[in-house]
């Protein structure tokens, strides 16, 4: 297994729109990939491409025939992405639209008895549970998360699943500690206690790393949006299997039962879905000699973490003669200096700055960061901490570590 080398990594930049410059700042180092990653030249591209197109599907002429075919196609290519085990996959109005139709789905249709969830997850599941919990009569639970790690262990599950856990939901990596969950785990912890349990991911942060193995997860649904993951905005994708495909869902009288689909969509979404896959299976070619197609996504994916835990390490603990973040004083490094859930991501403070402060001194040398306040988005995870905010420093494969030493060497100044 090969990693990433300099020129491989000039090849992967070059296939990326503003890969270091912004149309309205300039030259830019973008640290600001778990807010949205940067997008495939070739999905600029194709996004042109079928926005000039009148046509819809399902009627009978070629320009119709060619958008199914495309849509069946991008489906067939997520399958092996993903290693879906059969289920279906279908675009909707956004990650957190689809999370939410997917809970209530899964609540609506299990009757009474426990939600389970964690106190790390995103708004988006933890709201549609507290919501459609209520509505259908269940209690909603939360495990605690570990202040310490930033994540969440399948032990914490164990503690709290019942066998009336009905629904259980689990984020697979934080968008706030950057922290990823052992999702094989604790589904075999929540499964041991309540096997029919529908169990749905919020897979939003994690997908830009690649790895994703649902065959091997044994959930009901998993959860997407492609903007973090080399596409653009405007659309969702999920995976749900066949059991939750079978569930009361909302959907046109007469219509196909197991659509579930609202309404026309854009065929552009699904195809730039298949230029995301493309470009995992590409690079999973630079970096190794498979010639099995999901052997090649495994290949990209740990080369892509590979990439990214030498950026973390770079930025943590120093390159060259710059001193890592865990070297100054004032820097509190959120989920620990030396943690292995770690996914191209780190959170930190500055004693005695403002995070607010912080994030506008990067920007004004041009580097991208973000401000994670202790609001609805990121308080479960700040607010134990004592926090009112942090930065957000998050990287993908394409960046760079002179890119990382250009932060530091921005950060010694910031925190001296």
């Amino acid at each position: 297994m090969t990693h990433i080398t300099p020129e491989l990594l000039t090849d992967i930049r070059g296939r990326f729109a503003q890969i270091d410059h912004c149309p309205q700042q300039g030259e830019r180092i973008f640290f600001e990939n778990a807010g949205g990653a940067l997008t495939l030249n070739s999905v600029v591209g194709t996004s042109q491409a079928y926005a000039a197109i009148p046509d819809n599907q399902g009627r009978d002429n070629p320009g119709s025939h060619e958008l199914v075919r495309v849509i069946t196609k991008a489906k067939e290519d997520m399958a092996v992405f993903m290693n879906a085990p059969g289920g279906q996959f279908f675009v909707g109005e956004s990650g957190t639209e689809l999370l939410f139709r997917l809970i209530m789905n899964a609540c609506l249709g299990t009757g009474a008895g426990q939600v389970l969830g964690t106190t790390l997850e995103h708004p988006a599941t933890r709201s549609a549970c507290d919501r459609w919990a209520r509505v259908a009569g269940q209690t909603h639970v939360l495990v605690e998360h570990d202040d310490e790690t930033g994540t969440v262990t399948a032990e914490g599950y164990a503690a709290r699943v019942t066998p009336d856990t009905k629904v259980a939901t689990i984020v697979h990596t934080s968008p706030v500690t950057g922290m990823g969950v052992d999702v094989e785990s604790v589904v075999k912890a929540i499964r041991a206690v309540a096997p029919d349990c529908f169990i749905i991911v919020d897979g939003i942060q994690h997908a830009a790393h690649g790895r994703i193995d649902l065959t091997a997860y044994d959930v009901d649904g998993y959860v997407i949006s492609p903007y973090k993951v080399f596409s653009r905005h405007g659309y969702g994708v999920a995976w749900i299997s066949d059991r939750l495909t079978h569930l009361p869902h909302n959907s046109l009288i007469d219509g196909p039962e197991d659509n579930w689909e609202m309404g026309t969509r854009d065929t552009g979404s699904y195809a730039t879905m298949s230029d995301v896959v493309s470009y995992f299976e590409w690079l999973g070619e630079q970096v190794s000699d498979e010639t099995d197609r999901r052997a090649k996504f495994v290949a990209a994916g740990e080369a892509i973490h590979a990439q990214e835990k030498a950026l973390t390490d770079a930025m943590i603990h120093g390159t060259g003669n710059l001193a890592g973040l865990k070297d100054m004083e004032k820097v509190q490094i959120i989920g620990g200096v030396d943690n292995p859930a770690r996914e191209g991501l780190v959170s930190l403070t500055v004693k005695g700055v403002p995070s607010v402060d912080v994030v506008k001194m990067l920007n004004d040398q041009g580097i991208r960061t973000h401000l994670r306040k202790a609001d609805h988005y990121s308080g479960n995870i700040l607010t134990p901490l004592g926090l009112d905010g942090c930065v957000r420093v998050s990287m993908c494969h394409y960046n760079s570590e002179h890119e990382v030493a250009q932060f530091l060497a921005a950060m010694k100044t910031i925190a001296a």
